[in-house]
């Protein structure tokens, strides 16, 4: 039976410079399987103030946010919970009655795919951009107890600020900074992007690295991971952070947490 959407069905959405169907497909594969009235849409802006207002006035109950609105957004909502607090970046908004709270479940994604593939703290890093992303990434290295590692960015300004927030220091370049985990915040090796098939980080970097985290989501398999899995290195992907995020939002919008069986397959289902 098809599900039937009507007056009374819950939206949720997304916002993304270039919106992927990722979200959409796992949030709505979830609704279904649990049988929620709800219904998850992908959208972008060119007016963020305009569609922050709208998710306010239309009760859109959550909203996922992504580059590069991330920090943006925050002087447009009512409160900040912890998560987001820490490290000045948004990326879930979830509307109660047109009161606008804000949490970040990229740390969360983060902080448990480093436990899970077992990323020693030892590792020294290198974090290639300056962003929310790159903020939630670095809070969660230095939360996780590594205590060598550089914030890589081309914007000296913002690299400068990240790096000193957390306590480690910037380059603008991997120029003499040697690192056995690289960790990709930046858009390149995103699909449909300028620097779709480029790489973030050269061949001999990727060859002296132990692990290679991407954090862009789509493709599944970007040039930076295809590389590193040529090379033998242990990879952690955008796809895997994408997935536990989202069950955090997803979880947050509903009330209701999907058994891992149940999130394996709407992450399968997504990734499609």
């Amino acid at each position: 039976m098809t599900r039937q959407i009507t007056k009374d069905t819950t939206l949720c959405m997304s916002l993304a410079a270039r919106p992927s169907n990722f979200g959409t497909r796992f949030h709505n594969f979830l609704y279904e399987a649990l049988g929620l009235d709800y219904i998850y849409k992908a959208f972008t802006t060119t007016d963020l103030a305009a569609a922050i207002g709208g998710v306010r006035a239309l009760g859109v109950r959550g909203c996922a946010v992504s580059m590069p609105f991330k920090e943006a957004c925050i002087p447009m909502l009512d409160e900040l919970d912890a998560s987001a607090t820490a490290i000045r970046s948004v990326n879930t908004i979830v509307n109660t009655d047109g009161h606008l709270k804000a949490y970040n479940t990229d740390y969360i994604a983060i902080a448990k795919l480093l436990a899970q593939h077992q990323v020693s703290s030892d590792l020294a890093f290198a974090v290639r951009g300056s962003g929310g992303m790159a903020k939630a990434v670095t809070c969660a290295l230095k939360d996780a107890g590594f205590k060598n590692g550089y914030v890589v960015a081309r914007n000296e300004a913002q690299g400068r600020q990240l790096a000193g927030l957390y306590g480690y220091p910037w380059r603008p370049d991997m120029e003499q900074v040697q690192a056995e985990l690289l960790v990709n915040v930046t858009p390149v090796g995103m699909a449909g992007g300028v620097d779709a098939q480029a790489l973030s980080f050269s061949a001999a970097a990727i060859q002296a690295a132990q692990v290679v985290f991407d954090v862009v989501a789509l493709p599944a398999e970007t040039p930076l991971v295809q590389s590193a899995r040529a090379h033998g290195k242990k990879t952690i992907t955008g796809a895997e952070v994408f997935a536990i995020q989202a069950v955090e939002q997803f979880v947050l919008y509903t009330g209701v947490r999907p058994d891992d069986a149940l999130f394996q397959r709407a992450a399968a289902f997504a990734r499609g």
